[in-house]
């Protein structure tokens, strides 16, 4: 074992499906073929989405595709103090402030409306015209974090160097929600900083997000990990991967009879292991995955790959 950690870090609101699947097959791999410790994290702050029943079912299906990890899970919502000392934080050093606007309101006064499916850029005219110190307080009221005009670099170890500007492309985001509990870039910088994470394995969806985790990461003078942002699967209609192509949940394969090995084959096949989709367990896929020779495209997921892990044949 490394002083080199990384996480797994499902949110229960929903099952996993098969691009969740990948993507923590390789956090999982890489961290075996490296001798990093791997830990459990249930990422369960986002409020009415959260399946309380999801955690167990989660845990459960990973296990049973043949990843482990190291230590006992741990859950968000059960310690919420660490956020709280962030925020306080970030108030003394005047770089947050409360915002009770609506969606509609900011909508109306931004000048670039929408900067991804559900996101709105917050216009700098919109700040308060003075932010106070020790302006936090614990009161279910939404937070934002100031965020300066600077290009932010992210070398991630699969994408390359890459740069954002989030004040061009998000302005000033949401850390702290109105059910008095951290937002995602928040809670990540906080849980990751406290765990030891150095080193962090996810879908390329989130790596804009990598930019204004720095800024946090920077504000609360805490070192900031290792970023390898993967390609995506997606749909035939080249949209991210969801209900709308179907049931592609590991539950719903497995109720199926479909075994683990067939699901990592697929896997496997999707990351240019083989060239036809064959079964394999967790085990074998790990000793066989470069990162080096992984495709930078994403994945699309077909009806043949569908049928080929019910063990039918494909009329397409």
């Amino acid at each position: 074992m490394t002083n080199r950690t990384s996480r797994l870090a499902p949110s229960p609101t929903g099952a996993l499906h098969l691009g969740n699947a990948r993507t923590f097959l390789i956090n999982w791999a890489l961290a075996r073929q490296e001798g990093w410790r791997l830990l459990m994290r249930i990422e369960d702050l986002d409020g009415p989405r959260v399946k309380p029943e999801s955690t167990c079912q989660t845990l459960d299906i990973l296990a049973w595709l043949g990843l482990d990890w190291d230590g006992d899970p741990t859950v968000q919502s059960t310690d919420l103090d660490p956020y709280r000392d962030a925020m306080r934080q970030l108030s003394r050093r005047r770089l947050v402030f409360p915002c009770d606007l609506s969606r509609k309101e900011i909508e109306q006064a931004a000048s670039a409306p929408h900067t991804g499916e559900h996101e709105l850029r917050f216009p700098p005219g919109l700040r308060p015209t003075h932010i106070g110190e020790n302006e936090f307080t614990d009161e279910a009221r939404s937070y934002r974090f100031l965020v300066p005009d600077e290009v932010i670099r992210i070398d991630d170890a699969f994408s390359g160097p890459v740069e954002f500007n989030p004040h061009f492309e998000v302005g000033d985001f949401v850390i702290w929600t109105k059910r008095g509990v951290p937002a995602y870039q928040l809670a990540v910088v906080v849980d990751d900083a406290r765990q030891g994470v150095t080193e962090i394995v996810r879908g390329e969806d989130l790596l804009a997000s990598a930019a204004r985790q720095g800024l946090l990461y920077r504000a609360l003078e805490l070192e900031a990990p290792r970023y390898c942002h993967l390609p995506l699967v997606l749909g035939p209609d080249g949209r991210r991967l969801a209900k709308r192509h179907g049931d592609t949940r590991l539950i719903t394969y497995r109720e199926a009879g479909v075994a683990p090995q067939r699901i990592i084959g697929l896997l496997a096949f999707w990351c240019g292991l083989a060239e036809q989709p064959e079964e394999m367990t967790a085990t074998d896929f790990r000793d066989r995955f470069e990162l080096a020779t992984l495709s930078g495209d994403p994945v699309i997921f077909s009806e043949t790959d569908h049928a080929w892990l019910l063990g039918r044949h494909s009329s397409s």
